[in-house]
């Protein structure tokens, strides 16, 4: 049976984001389960999860400064919180990307700079689908041996980033203007979030691990299962 990863995204223009993350899951032979706020799916149909990107986080969930002209969705926020937190407690791995990387952390108890130009005054405003930002991964991460190496290029099309990092969480990448790009869990349940856009990088065989990384786990987890239910019952 091939494994199922649902791949959350907005109502309005979501679709486009979900075809290049289901090519992606193709590619690495899952199938993609489209997820949104008025189609929800239970996280125990689901083999893995993909939090993926799109409207900016309301910045009720951690206390921060509303911004006005930015685009917001409260109905997919508890949407993506909801299947991350029940993700974590099955122990169904996550990939976070973008906004999904910052939910991850706003889920487990993280908050988010609203706007990194307010912050980071000395980083380029970049927003490009082309791998041209740097990042540091750091040694010994999840990421690390994911990727395979210590840097590479990425994309980057957002505006905000990681602030206070939330217990149970730790950086495993930065940009050169030490903006974090990369988060993960220290220990247990296998999530991982980065800043970029891996699916506008299709061909990039460094972002195809990811992808990768993601289906071999929710294999993994699955064969477990199965036969766990599979084992009689004690006498």
């Amino acid at each position: 049976m091939t494994v199922r990863i649902g791949v959350s995204t907005s109502v309005r223009g979501g679709w486009r984001s979900f075809l290049a993350i289901r090519f992606a899951l193709w590619r690495a032979g899952a199938k993609a389960v489209r997820i949104t706020a008025d189609r929800p799916r239970a996280i125990d149909s689901l083999d893995g999860l993909v939090a993926g990107g799109g409207d900016d986080i309301s910045a009720t969930l951690y206390g921060g400064e509303l911004m006005p002209d930015v685009r917001i969705d409260p109905k997919r926020d508890a949407l993506e919180m909801q299947l991350i937190r029940s993700a974590v407690s099955d122990r169904v791995p996550v990939l976070g990307i973008c906004r999904g990387s910052q939910m991850i952390n706003i889920t487990f108890g993280g908050t988010l700079h609203v706007d990194i130009q307010t912050v980071f005054k000395d980083a380029p405003r970049l927003r490009t689908v082309l791998p041209r930002k740097t990042i540091t991964v750091s040694q010994g991460s999840l990421l690390a041996s994911v990727l395979g190496r210590d840097r590479c290029k990425v994309n980057a099309l957002h505006h905000q980033s990681v602030k206070d990092l939330a217990p149970g969480l730790r950086i495993s990448a930065r940009d050169e203007f030490d903006i974090v790009q990369a988060i993960e869990t220290d220990a247990g349940p296998p999530v991982l979030g980065v800043q970029w856009h891996p699916e506008l990088m299709p061909f990039t065989p460094r972002q195809k691990r990811l992808f990768a990384w993601l289906v071999r786990q929710a294999d993994e987890r699955r064969a477990l299962r199965d036969t766990a239910r599979a084992a009689p019952a004690p006498a």
